[in-house]
């Protein structure tokens, strides 16, 4: 750091996320390098203590209490632990309405996250007091999609994006509200459901229950086809704007995806069969190292998990019991792996230098190398649109990954256009927040067909997720709607 002029500076708390995030920095303002830079986390979560000594059927209600906005993952992740212990495997049907309340819970997720949080940094408010002649660029510069989207200049996105008073900011909170609404009608409440269970859920279907969700998703729909144009058309302009704005963020493309949504036909929920269901799960799992799909077997992925400590503040487990040596098939187990971790919690001052923050350090280790990489999950669509592109396992009329993309059929009107699968920057992965919902909000069957049933709400609104939430773009040409059409849908490909 010798000849350079660092400023430290300090963002603590970040309110956007909960109040308990800490950025500390030093800044080489000359150069435009951040030279150091360590988050910190001042909440104690502690479940893995109190967890202890409590029946593993409570597992899932307890969990979601750990977060006010994702607790179905948890509790649905819970659930699925709980099916392997026992031995259970649920009713295809209540499988598929486990999937469709996951479909409701991501595009909740993914839709808040895009334009309620992340949104306000591309705002005109923003622009306005941090880079006042980037707005007056935005206020004569066309966008690409205004016939899709509504928005005639950049400058007209930045606005809606107001806080508040924009009417993008608005609209997104009320399609926030419409996917909660779906999802409390699959899972009884949101964020911590309350018809969830080991081996079924408490959920009555009827014509009805799929009737009101398959409503409340084409209105989601309609939201999607104008968001991806409109993302691309801003996303777009601040990497042509901001020469080197590509680098923000800038970082390896280490991806991990654990799946998502099971296929009731192929899921038993047993450790033994782990790696073939795991690959018919319709978000297929895997890691991606450095552009390069290394592996989609859960097994391999589960094998490779480690805690590390990093510079939290926990003790070290070394000298504690060891709960597990090898899995059900005879592979060991790591004295680092989950399945071994005790939490032994040490309270003490911040240390900026040492110890400072209370999340711990997980890790995936990668046997070709040794090395202990931080897989990103980007909060997930990043991850889950690459890996399922790469392995190019999912395929059936309404999505199908290629190997090197993934095409999706869209309800027509929609005009889209490809652009780079980019993981390396944040506007890569914060545009895979736009796109991920898509592709999950598509309603299809494995053969076209009009939604008339339970079963075919069921295999619709969840075979969205099927082969969903995949995808992401390669190439950058534009794609116009085709004008072959089943059921009123016409084809899009991404």
């Amino acid at each position: 750091m010798s000849g350079k002029k660092l400023v430290e500076m300090t963002w603590d708390p970040v309110t956007r996320v909960i109040g308990s995030l800490g950025i500390h920095t030093r800044i080489d303002f000359a150069n435009r390098e951040v030279a150091e830079c360590r988050a910190t986390s001042s909440i104690f979560r502690g479940y893995s203590v109190f967890m202890k000594g409590k029946d593993p059927r409570d597992a899932h209600f307890i969990t979601s209490r750990i977060c006010g906005i994702c607790g179905d993952n948890h509790a649905t992740c819970g659930v699925y632990a709980q099916n392997m212990a026992f031995g259970v495997k649920p009713p295809a049907l209540a499988e598929w309405i486990i999937n469709c309340a996951e479909a409701a819970e991501y595009m909740f997720d993914h839709n808040l996250f895009q334009d309620n949080l992340v949104g306000v940094d591309f705002c005109e408010r923003m622009v306005r007091e941090t880079n006042p002649s980037l707005l007056t660029k935005a206020e004569s510069t066309s966008a690409p999609h205004a016939d899709v989207h509504g928005y005639r200049t950049i400058a007209g996105i930045m606005r809606a994006l107001n806080p508040f008073e924009g009417a993008l900011y608005n609209e997104a909170l009320r399609m926030s509200r419409v996917a909660r609404e779906r999802f409390c009608l699959m899972e009884g409440r949101h964020a911590h459901p309350s018809t969830l269970y080991p081996g079924g859920v408490g959920t009555v279907p009827s014509v009805q229950l799929f009737s009101e969700y398959f409503v409340r998703l084409s209105r989601y729909v309609d939201f999607v086809k104008r968001m991806v144009p409109l993302h691309d058309d801003l996303f777009d302009f601040f990497l042509e704007a901001l020469p080197g704005y590509e680098r923000v963020g800038q970082r390896r493309v280490l991806l991990g995806c654990w799946g998502a949504f099971q296929d009731p036909d192929a899921c038993d929920f047993r450790y033994q069969t782990m790696s073939q269901w795991g690959r018919e799960m319709f978000v297929t799992p895997g890691i991606v190292i450095d552009g390069e799909l290394i592996t989609t077997d859960l097994v391999e992925i589960n094998l490779g998990i480690r805690i590390l400590l990093g510079s939290s503040f926990y003790d070290d487990w070394e000298g504690q019991e060891t709960f597990v040596r090898t899995d059900p098939l005879g592979n060991p187990i790591d004295r680092r792996h989950p399945w071994n971790q005790t939490t032994l919690p040490r309270p003490q001052k911040r240390d900026l230098q040492g110890r400072y923050t209370w999340v711990m350090s997980p890790r995936w280790l990668d046997r070709r190398s040794g090395a202990h990489l931080a897989l990103d999950s980007g909060g997930g669509p990043l991850a889950r649109l690459w890996v399922t592109a790469l392995a190019g396992k999912v395929d059936f009329p309404g999505v199908k990954a290629t190997g090197g993309g993934v095409k999706i059929r869209l309800p027509r009107t929609a005009q889209l256009a490809e652009t780079e699968l980019n993981g390396r920057s944040r506007a890569g992965r914060t545009r895979s927040s736009a796109t991920a919902p898509a592709a999950i909000s598509r309603p299809t069957r494995r053969r076209p067909r009009c939604i008339s049933s339970i079963e075919g709400a069921s295999w619709s609104t969840a075979a969205t997720r099927r082969r969903g939430a995949t995808s992401r773009f390669l190439t950058k040409r534009s794609v116009a709607a085709s004008t072959r059409r089943c059921a009123g849908c016409s084809r899009i490909t991404w």
